[in-house]
């Protein structure tokens, strides 16, 4: 063998202590207790588990410095336990909305990346549904559109109609279409009344995108898929009672799904706001009190998976005197599974399995990327993550992209990151991204469904 790590390995099947992965030519060759096969390199974690690495389904990499973004991001990612990134298609400065355009991320993702990119792709306003096949047949996991236009031209908002002919011509596989889940109408006049009564902090952030205009977008969204019969994805919910209305299209039989973020798990505007102000602001954004029913959604798996819907802005667009000029988005890729394992631990839950299905195995399902991705099991790729069980301050000023800003900074986790590895190769050694730019790989949807 090449590798073997040893600790409690977290299967799909059991949660194996004093058990073993042993790694050869980037793939798991075998997994078991006891006496470990001979390899050329050996590590124990000790009390540490080996979790699959983390597919994390919503990351925007290119969202600032455009397709050289990507290495920045991956380095985070890998330092997170992230081994996999499915990647937004609102790249700067122009989407990813043909062939061409894929196959120049593809091109930066073989000069870029430290970790393994699977990629949504989109439409823009006007284009029409013959570009869809081809990206498909090249690998494209999902699609995405807006329901809020943030950019005419890298971010726009797609109108219904379109919607409709993309989810038509989707329906019969099983490529998911998500959306940016907002009503355009409410949020402009509710934003227009705030600036005007002078309204500017992170407190006017929630109400002056309110949840009516949320969940309008999202019930819009998913009658469209079910009468096209379409997979309808809502990339983000930000209250237990979203996960309710997915839940009932999906009981009538349809294909809906909603994700959820991290960010949505841990903060809360009316404890932290004033003391984060817009490093807090997301959209949509952070409800008041809706951190227990969004954990309770989880454990009922109402939420298709977690993710950390990682943004690659600078610091410096969040220092605005109003929270309305300030960029939305916050870096998550090294939080994530930190954050989200001692949410589950310190609500009781079984934290290690209950991240294993989340952030690894579900989003892999939905991807189209199982068994490839997501478990430790023979013949999958040999993604691993290591997490010590041990405090661990999460410090801003350490984080290994370029940005070096979190909402999280100061947050004290119960665990961290001790090793990370992609197809096999050590990426991430507990203090240093030891694994070269180009290492990562373009992943292209494979044959696994969510329904």
């Amino acid at each position: 063998m090449d590798t073997v790590v040893l600790g409690t390995v977290v299967t799909p099947g059991a949660t194996i202590e004093r058990g073993w992965v042993a790694m050869r030519d980037g793939m798991i060759a075998a997994v078991g207790e006891g006496a470990p096969p001979a390899a050329a390199q050996v590590f124990d974690a000790g009390a540490g588990y080996v979790l699959p690495g983390i597919v994390d389904g919503q990351t925007h990499a290119g969202s600032y410095r455009g397709l050289p973004g990507i290495e920045s991001t991956t380095r985070s990612a890998v330092a997170g336990g992230v081994t996999t990134i499915v990647d937004m298609p609102y790249d700067n400065p122009a989407p990813l909305n043909t062939v061409a355009r894929l196959e120049e991320k593809k091109a930066a993702i073989a000069a870029h990346a430290h970790a393994d990119v699977a990629l949504y792709g989109t439409i823009m306003p006007g284009q029409t549904t013959a570009d869809i096949l081809p990206l498909i047949e090249a690998g494209i996991a999902a699609f995405k559109v807006s329901g809020f236009e943030s950019s005419p031209t890298r971010f726009p908002r797609i109108a219904a109609d379109q919607i409709l002919d993309l989810m038509e011509a989707l329906a019969p596989g099983d490529v998911p279409v998500g959306i940016h889940n907002e009503d355009q109408e409410i949020v402009l006049a509710r934003m227009a009344q705030a600036r005007k009564a002078g309204r500017n902090g992170i407190e006017a952030h929630s109400s002056s995108r309110p949840l009516a205009a949320e969940q309008a977008s999202t019930a819009h969204f998913l009658e469209l898929g079910a009468m096209s019969e379409a997979h309808a994805h809502i990339v983000h919910l930000t209250s237990g009672r979203g996960f309710d209305l997915v839940e009932n299209y999906r009981r009538d039989g349809y294909r809906a799904t909603g994700e959820l973020c991290i960010h949505y798990l841990w903060f809360d505007p009316d404890l932290d706001g004033a003391r984060l102000g817009a490093r807090m602001k997301v959209n949509p954004p952070i409800r008041p009190g809706q951190i227990e029913a969004l954990w309770r959604a989880v454990v009922e798996e109402r939420v298709a998976f977690v993710s950390s819907d990682h943004s690659s802005w600078p610091v410096d667009n969040k220092l605005t005197p109003s929270i309305f000029d300030a960029g939305a988005g916050v870096p998550g890729l090294e939080t994530l599974l930190p954050a989200f394992f001692t949410g589950a631990a310190r609500r009781g839950l079984d934290a290690a399995r209950l991240t294993a299905e989340m952030l690894s195995a579900r989003p892999a399902r939905f991807f189209g990327l199982w068994p490839r991705k997501g478990g430790i099991v023979p013949g999958a790729d040999a993604d691993l993550v290591v997490l010590s069980p041990e405090p661990a301050e999460w410090d801003e000023g350490k984080a290994h992209d370029e940005l070096r800003w979190s909402p999280f900074h100061g947050a004290v986790f119960d665990c961290k990151v001790a090793r990370t590895y992609v197809g096999g190769r050590l990426a991430w050694d507990g203090a240093d991204v030891v694994n070269k730019a180009g290492d990562g790989r373009y992943v292209a949807r494979g044959t696994s469904r969510w329904f």
